[in-house]
């Protein structure tokens, strides 16, 4: 009896860190500040209290949800510490978002309802990859780009020019500055742009005969 209560137990925490694991997967390939060892511990995490919740209940006869519930306070807090004000910009919202979900998914499997975690995570994945496709295709979506600009010194007002683009397609910039090359003169700035937005940008400065380029901006974080 004992061994097969350990056996269910056991399969539990497996199913938790597996199923907080895809997740995370998914969320290191994006590049996001909660990957895959933070989204696996934190399933696992809440999977364990919820059975240890569960199981010190029942041998000392007390509430079996007084542990468990304290699991949401707890993801709260770090929630709150992936989300980052970076530049004007605040991102991570929906890392803290699936963060939470985890969680609820982790609970769901150390209660022994598998089949409402598994379509939990299917559903999660489901959302964060296809919709977030569609957000980007369909140009809802945008990005913090750092934008570069390198003219030759004759080229004359390249600067003046580059502003008028800017202020004809509605951006805003940050971070904007003009300096001397070797090759001419760079000019440099951060906008937060969708893809159309981007290829119609791009588009305007290569008309102008100069080499431009755009890197997203990375927000580097330990979790």
């Amino acid at each position: 009896m004992l061994h097969d209560l350990t056996a269910s137990i056991v399969g539990r925490l497996l199913l938790a860190a597996i199923l907080g694991g895809v997740i995370g997967l998914e969320r290191e390939l994006n590049r996001k500040p909660a990957g895959i060892r933070t989204n696996l511990l934190i399933c696992l995490g809440a999977a364990l209290f919820t059975v240890v919740s569960w199981e010190m209940a029942g041998e000392y006869t007390g509430d079996h949800t007084r542990i468990a519930a304290q699991i949401i306070t707890g993801i709260g807090f770090i929630g709150a510490g992936v989300v980052i004000r970076d530049r004007g910009t605040i991102v991570g919202i929906t890392s803290a978002a699936t963060i939470f979900v985890v969680a609820a998914i982790g609970m769901a499997a150390g209660s022994g309802l598998v089949g409402i975690g598994i379509f939990t995570t299917l559903l999660v994945l489901a959302s964060l990859v296809v919709i977030g496709h569609l957000e980007v295709r369909l140009g809802l979506h945008a990005e913090l780009l750092n934008f570069r600009v390198t003219a030759p010194a004759a080229s004359g007002e390249i600067v003046e020019k580059v502003r008028r683009i800017i202020d004809d397609l509605g951006l805003q910039t940050r971070r904007w500055s003009t300096h001397p090359t070797e090759d001419g003169v760079l000019v440099e700035f951060e906008s937060e742009v969708t893809v159309p937005q981007r290829r119609d940008l791009m588009n305007r400065l290569g008309a102008l005969k100069v080499r431009s380029e755009a890197r997203p901006v990375r927000v580097v974080t330990s979790l």
